[in-house]
C-alpha cells in the first residue's frame, strides 16, 4: 500500500512537471522541411546564373489605427517555373521593419526539382518581422531558363472576419 503511493506521488510529480515544461517554439510549424536533405552538392560556379530576389512579408498589419496590429501567418513560395531543369537556392534571409536580419533558413545552398515550390511558413504567432517584415533570395539558376519565382500569401482569421492577400518578389540583382 504504501509503495502504490509512492509510485503514484512520483507519476504525479512527472506528468505535472511534463505540464509545466514551456512550450517550444517552431516558427515553421506548418510542415518543416528538413533543409540538410535539400541541400546540394553541385558546385555553383560562373556557369550559372546568379540572382537576388525581393519578397516583401507582413506578419502583422495595422487595423483601424497605427497603434492597433492584427497578426498573421505567411507562406512563403519558393517556385522553380521550370518543367526540366532544377534551381538553387543559396539563401533565404528574414528581416524585420527596421531591417535587422531575423534568421537564416538554411547553411548551404538548396535545390528545388522542376516545377516544385518549397515553403517557408512564418507562423501567425511569430511577431518578429513586424509590418514591414521581408525576405532576400539568393539564387542560381542556368542562363537558359526561367528564374525562380517567389511570392508570399499573408492571412488571418478571428472573430468571424478574414484577411488574406498576396505579395510577388522582384528580382533586384
Amino acid at each position: 500500500m504504501k509503495n502504490s503511493k509512492l509510485i503514484l506521488f512520483f507519476l504525479s510529480i512527472i506528468l505535472l512537471s511534463s505540464c509545466l515544461k514551456e512550450k517550444e517554439t517552431n516558427y515553421s510549424s506548418l510542415d518543416p522541411i528538413d533543409w540538410k536533405k535539400r541541400s546540394t552538392s553541385k558546385k555553383l560556379d560562373s556557369s550559372l546564373t546568379y540572382g537576388e530576389t525581393y519578397l516583401s512579408v507582413h506578419s502583422e498589419i495595422y487595423m483601424y489605427s497605427k497603434s492597433r496590429t492584427n497578426t498573421l501567418t505567411a507562406a512563403i513560395s519558393m517556385r522553380n517555373i521550370n518543367q526540366s531543369d532544377s534551381i538553387y537556392i543559396k539563401s533565404a534571409r528574414y528581416f524585420n521593419t527596421k531591417g535587422e536580419l531575423i534568421r537564416s533558413y538554411f547553411k548551404d545552398p538548396i535545390y528545388i526539382a522542376p516545377l516544385e515550390t518549397v515553403d517557408i511558413v512564418i507562423d501567425e504567432d511569430d511577431l518578429e518581422g513586424g509590418t514591414g517584415a521581408n525576405f532576400i533570395f539568393e539564387w542560381y539558376s542556368s542562363p537558359e531558363i526561367h528564374v525562380p519565382y517567389f511570392d508570399a500569401v499573408m492571412v488571418s482569421y478571428g472573430s468571424g472576419q478574414g484577411v488574406s492577400f498576396t505579395s510577388s518578389g522582384i528580382r533586384i540583382k
